[in-house]
């Protein structure tokens, strides 16, 4: 059982990564269109607050959740390591994100608010803090369930 509680973090970690890269790079490149603009597109301005705020929830959930710690640690260790790819060399950690004329526009878009969120660092600052809860033991095992107990328990004590 506990191994399905820590694949299913696994699988949790994949979309949480998803969601912070591409959810969060779409809405991020969205705000800063709207806060460039000279007239504010008031749609487009609560849909990427409203995509931010998704992104936000899922990832305070999965923080703050008794999910499996992996839900935290995939997540945490694409951002840290592409963050230490772009102090190491920039060049590489860029092309990393999605250009050319064959890719979707969506896909286009959450690129370029990725390459926002790393070169600003917020993904440094992402990734330590969804690795916190992966040091606390706690999110290791999992709570006591009442079938846990032993099949037989006697009254007396033992023969030792």
């Amino acid at each position: 059982m506990r191994t399905l509680r820590h694949l299913a973090g696994l699988l949790v970690g994949v979309v949480v990564t998803a969601a912070v890269l591409g959810g969060g790079g779409w809405a991020v490149r969205h705000a800063l269109d709207v806060a460039a603009a000279t007239t504010v597109d008031e749609k487009t301005l609560w849909i990427s607050l409203g995509s931010m705020a998704a992104v936000g929830l899922v990832v305070g959930l999965v923080t703050a959740g008794r999910i499996s710690p992996l839900a935290t640690f995939v997540p945490s260790m694409v951002l840290l390591a592409w963050t230490v790819v772009y102090a190491l060399d920039v060049n590489r950690a860029l092309s990393f994100i999605p250009s050319g004329q064959s890719m979707n526009q969506i896909v286009l878009e959450a690129g370029e608010g990725a390459r926002t969120l790393l070169t600003s660092g917020v993904y440094a600052l992402l990734g330590v803090a969804l690795f916190i809860p992966v040091l606390m033991p706690s999110r290791w095992s999992r709570q006591q369930d009442e079938y846990d107990e032993e099949y037989e328990t006697s009254r007396q004590g033992g023969y030792y």
